[in-house]
C-alpha cells in the first residue's frame, strides 16, 4: 500500500530549499517520491496520507549506542517508584547485578526511547547479544564512530549538535531509486525551533517505510 506522510515543513537535509508542505511518499519500504503533497496526492489518489504537525527530516544517528544501550539500565515502568525513570549508570548500575534478561529488556525500553528522539541508527561497537538484537529488531543500523564524543551521553542526538550533524542521510534526490523511506517527524515550526528544542519534539519516526514511533 502507498502512503503519503506530509508535514507543514519538509527538510531535506542537504542544500536543496526546504519545502512547504512538502511529502514523502512510501510504497513498502521505499521511498518512491518527495515533493509538494497536493502534487503526490493528485498522482496517487488511493494512497493512504498521514498528516503530522511541524518539521519532517532525515532521521538522526545518535552517537552513544554502547553507552546508552550497554552501559546504562532503562528502568522498567513498573520499577519507577524503586529506580526511578532515569537510565541508571556508573556504580549504581554496577549494584544491581544485572542478568541478561534484564539487560536485554532494558536494551528495548533504551531502543524505543531512542526512536521517539528521532533516531534512526546508532554509532559505536554493540558487544552483547541482546542489545544487538534488540537494535536489529528495530530497524536501527549500527555505525562506525572512530572516537567516543565528548559532550555527555544523551537520548537526544540534537544536544549539543545541529541538525546537519546529527542527521544519517539526507532524504533522497528526486528520481532516485533503491532507498529506504527512513525519516522523521518533530512538532516544531522550522529547523531553529528544532535546534533550540531538542529531538523530544519528535511525534512520529519511520524506518524503511515502518512507522516505528508514533506519539500517542
Amino acid at each position: 500500500m502507498l502512503t503519503i506522510h506530509t508535514a507543514g515543513l519538509l527538510v531535506t537535509g542537504d542544500r536543496r530549499p526546504a519545502l512547504p508542505d512538502g511529502a514523502v511518499l512510501v510504497d513498502g519500504r521505499a521511498c518512491a517520491a518527495m515533493g509538494p503533497y497536493e502534487e503526490l496526492a493528485a498522482a496517487h489518489p488511493t494512497a493512504r496520507v498521514r498528516r503530522w504537525p511541524g518539521l519532517l527530516t532525515p532521521g538522526l544517528l545518535n552517537p552513544y549506542g554502547p553507552e546508552l544501550l550497554e552501559q546504562a539500565y532503562h528502568p522498567d515502568p513498573r520499577e519507577a517508584d524503586e529506580l526511578g525513570t532515569r537510565p541508571i549508570v556508573g556504580e549504581a548500575l554496577a549494584e544491581l547485578a544485572l542478568s541478561d534478561t534484564r539487560r536485554g529488556a532494558s536494551a528495548r525500553r533504551g531502543v524505543q526511547r531512542m526512536l521517539a528522539h528521532g533516531t534512526v541508527a546508532v554509532a559505536g561497537t554493540l558487544t552483547r547479544p541482546a542489545v544487538v538484537d534488540a537494535v536489529y529488531r528495530a530497524g536501527l543500523t549500527q555505525e562506525e564512530r572512530f572516537e567516543r564524543p565528548e559532550s555527555p551521553p544523551s537520548l537526544d542526538p540534537l544536544a549539543g549538535r545541529s541538525l546537519a550533524e546529527a542527521m544519517l542521510l539526507p532524504l533522497p534526490p528526486h528520481g532516485a531509486d533503491g532507498w529506504d523511506a527512513t525519516f522523521a517527524v518533530f512538532d516544531v515550526p522550522d529547523e531553529a525551533a528544532l535546534t533550540e528544542r531538542g529531538a523530544g519534539t519528535c511525534v512520529a519516526t519511520v524506518v524503511a517505510g515502518r512507522l516505528v514511533h508514533r506519539r500517542r
